[in-house]
């Protein structure tokens, strides 16, 4: 062979090996995820008093989900969009009340990925589960840092809670498990950090999900962004149709202003990570999606939809979704076919060549056949919310095709008292067709129950997670208000009963209840763990930590259920410190 052609022939086989490795290289993953945004909240939706630059341009070169729905309230989008499953499977079924901690069985989006050897990242909110074994660690998460409980100043986030009206700046977070002091604006602190995960990890396949606490309340922004926003009105130019049935009053508008602001400073954010991944030479191989977890809390605008958060009408459950993936979808295009967060883990699956777990039921399906221009098989999905559990019938909703069945009424209604909806033609959901399509309704309700009766029996329901004390992978365990159960009311109220579902190790144990406020003097300090009972008389005043010293307990899974019991009147403690010393 000429010498001469030898060179050419090597650097073709050489490119043609180059462009093979780089079409197998999966691709990194940045998931960002915003709180009670509603789908008004953008710029690109219309709302010409909001300024978000960067996610209306992100959203314009990216694939626009005009269909995609979550659950209602927070934590059960985010078990939903960590399983692919509906929350109820994974024991998720409130915000808190217990009922926000996720079974460690479940196989999250970080686990699967991780075995395929993805680095993985969460900043920010977490919200399924505070203590061995859910938290983020122990789900997938190679580094988390994050805020306790469902959001930042909250009861059950008590590193913050005292803060009051400042909790969003300067805040004490949990780095990798440990407490650690913060300074700046949360959104500012989560967004720096994950910038930092992805130039740690930029030459090997990383998930970063950064899961921003705002724009959910308490409605706290830099002062800077207040005053881009402190003199609108925010219905300003927007059709009254479009606007809230029931007006605007001053708060409504004042908490609109804030969110907007709010908004804003994450908009500054995106746009120092967009540019960020740009700058290092990922962006053609990284997907990036852009979310929100729900329809927004305050009344404001919502492009016209019915509902908010908590409602299982559209303006509740349909929220922004934007994918881009440069290097394998064209971007600037169009779903407009039914999607929704229990499709994301398979989706993500095909996408990155992780295997799904092939022992459960995943109630997603991966949307990439929309993307390629087929259409998707009908299918149905589900939407509750209420305390505890799902309530017959009240807050409930199964949308199968164009069409959607809604209960807003009584556990024994009749048919007639149910809402049927065709979203294609009546997509504000205003013409209720339940008297004129009674076989489609009454199809439609079957199911329903069915999935109502199957969901229900879950046996992560049935058999809910517990919080483990005394083990080497968390020790001490700060028990929280958010994941006590018991009454529905168990919040920042003092006087109720409630309790901590654990698993408790054999061993000597030291305690602190810490209360609200400063406790009766002469009463007496309970603790029940199943048969057995410890009491302590306090006769200190104005004692708001109580502190019991070497404490046997046996092991078991027990009712943790401590108060502070004087006459008539129990006292729940806020927190509780289990320290294992033996």
């Amino acid at each position: 062979m000429n010498h001469k052609n030898i060179l050419p022939l090597f650097l073709f086989f050489l490119t043609l090996s180059c462009q093979k490795k780089s079409e197998t290289v999966p691709p990194n993953v940045i998931l960002i995820i915003t709180d009670d945004q509603g789908y008004g909240d953008l710029g690109l939706h219309n709302n010409p008093n909001i300024i978000t630059p960067a996610i209306d341009a992100f959203a314009r070169q990216s694939i626009r989900f005009n269909n995609f729905h979550v659950s209602p309230v927070c934590a059960p989008t985010r078990s939903s969009l960590m399983t692919g499953r509906y929350s109820l499977r994974t024991g998720v079924r409130d915000t808190y009340n217990g009922g926000a901690i996720m079974a460690p069985s479940e196989v999250t989006l970080a686990e699967m990925l991780k075995k395929v050897n993805y680095s993985t990242g969460i900043f920010g909110k977490w919200h399924l589960g505070d203590n061995y074994p859910s938290r983020p660690s122990d789900q997938g998460f190679d580094e988390s840092l994050i805020h306790l409980a469902g959001g930042m100043g909250q009861v059950g986030d008590f590193t913050n809670f005292f803060k009051k009206n400042t909790s969003y700046f300067d805040p004490v977070l949990w780095h990798n498990n440990k407490q650690k002091a913060y300074e700046g604006y949360c959104s500012d602190i989560f967004t720096d950090n994950a910038i930092e995960f992805i130039e740690s990890n930029q030459n090997q396949p990383f998930f970063c999900y950064l899961s921003f606490n705002a724009p959910h309340t308490p409605l706290q922004v830099p002062d800077k962004y207040y005053q881009m926003y402190k003199d609108i009105n925010p219905s300003k130019d927007i059709d009254p149709e479009l606007l809230p049935d029931d007006g605007m009053t001053e708060k409504n508008d004042e908490d609109a202003r804030r969110v907007y602001a709010m908004v804003t400073n994450i908009d500054d954010n995106l746009n120092k990570l967009f540019q960020k991944i740009e700058k290092l030479g990922i962006a053609e191989n990284t997907i990036v999606i852009f979310m929100t977890d729900n329809g927004p809390q305050q009344p404001r605008y919502v492009a016209g939809m019915r509902g908010r958060k908590g409602s299982v009408y559209r303006g509740g459950i349909r929220v922004p979704f934007f994918m881009r993936y440069p290097s394998r979808f064209k971007n600037n295009q169009e779903v407009d076919q039914m999607t929704a967060h229990i499709d994301l883990l398979p989706t993500l699956s095909q996408l990155c060549g992780a295997p799904l777990p092939n022992d459960r039921k995943i109630d997603g399906r991966s949307f990439i056949p929309a993307l390629e221009g087929q259409t998707l098989p009908q299918r149905s999905f589900f939407s509750y919310w209420a305390r505890k559990f799902p309530e017959m019938y009240n807050n409930v909703a199964l949308q199968k095709g164009d069409y959607k069945l809604v209960g807003k009424t009584d556990f024994d209604a009749s048919l007639q008292q149910f809402e049927l909806y065709n979203l294609k033609e009546d997509p504000f959901e205003k013409i209720n067709l339940v008297d004129q399509d009674e076989e489609r309704a009454t199809s439609l309700k079957t199911e329903m129950d069915e999935l109502i009766f199957e969901l229900s029996n879950a046996p992560n329901l049935h058999h809910p997670p517990r919080i483990s004390v005394g083990t080497p992978f968390e020790n001490p365990v700060y028990l929280n208000r958010n994941d006590a159960g018991g009454q529905r009311g168990v919040w920042n109220q003092d006087e109720l009963y409630s309790y901590w579902t654990v698993d408790m190790e054999k061993g000597l144990y030291n305690i602190k209840f810490k209360f609200l406020e400063p406790l009766p003097e002469g009463g007496d300090m309970m603790l029940e763990m199943g048969q057995s009972i410890n009491v302590k008389h306090n006769p200190e005043p104005d004692q708001d930590v109580l502190v019991w010293k070497s404490v046997s307990f046996a092991k078991g899974p027990f009712d943790f259920t401590p108060f502070y019991r004087k006459g008539r009147n129990n006292y729940f403690p806020f927190w509780v410190e289990i320290d294992k010393i033996d």
